[in-house]
């Protein structure tokens, strides 16, 4: 009698454990899955982009993965977040992205940028806010160089910097109004940022 107790207990326990790893199987098929998760770093690190976010096919070869994002009420255009990989130093990134934008009152755009650094994930992480007119290229640096000059513009930018593969470009841009209202789920998704079992 003890002896088919124990049989029992035993196969309760095999059925219990093929449960959970079926379970954690699709939990992680399901994860895999959802477009609002992406990954940097060759899989390094895992982002999750805002629920309402729109994963959509990147506009040129060079950007990994890309979202639009829903324009604020008399906005016409919506946001675009574009994540790349991408060399040269932070600086000479930032000074680049300065270079994007002029300003009404013909200031320098260095002077009203605000840039800030991090760690997240034991990475490097540089966040830069930047408004004015921009100058889009939605073809990118390979798009014959044509360019449309966007007034009320913003862009929040981050750059991260992995221990071991290499620099990322996560470029949130868009009207004014449009990426004020979305901002605070993109400070949300970098600082959720987390490294994976890879």
């Amino acid at each position: 009698m003890r002896t088919l107790s124990l049989q029992r207990v035993s196969s309760l326990l095999v059925v219990c454990v093929v449960s959970l790893l079926l379970q954690s199987a699709c939990t992680s098929h399901a994860v895999a899955q959802d477009p609002s998760n992406f990954t940097i770093g060759q899989g390094a690190y895992l982002l999750v982009a805002p629920i309402d976010w729109k994963r959509v096919p990147p506009k040129t070869s060079i950007v990994e993965t890309e979202f639009s994002i829903p324009a604020a009420e008399l906005d016409a255009l919506p946001g675009r977040l574009t994540v790349m990989g991408a060399g040269g130093s932070v600086a000479a990134n930032v000074d680049r992205w300065y270079g994007q934008f002029t300003q009404p009152d013909g200031s320098a755009t260095k002077d009203k940028a605000v840039v800030k650094t991090l760690k997240i994930a034991n990475c490097t992480v540089t966040l830069v806010d930047l408004s004015g007119t921009f100058k889009d290229s939605p073809g990118g640096p390979f798009g014959g160089g044509q360019s449309v000059d966007r007034p009320d513009y913003r862009m929040f930018a981050a750059i991260i910097e992995t221990p071991k593969e290499g620099s990322y470009f996560l470029k949130f841009y868009g009207p004014g109004k449009t990426v004020a209202q979305h901002v605070d789920g993109f400070r949300t998704m970098i600082a959720g940022m987390v490294a994976t079992a890879k």
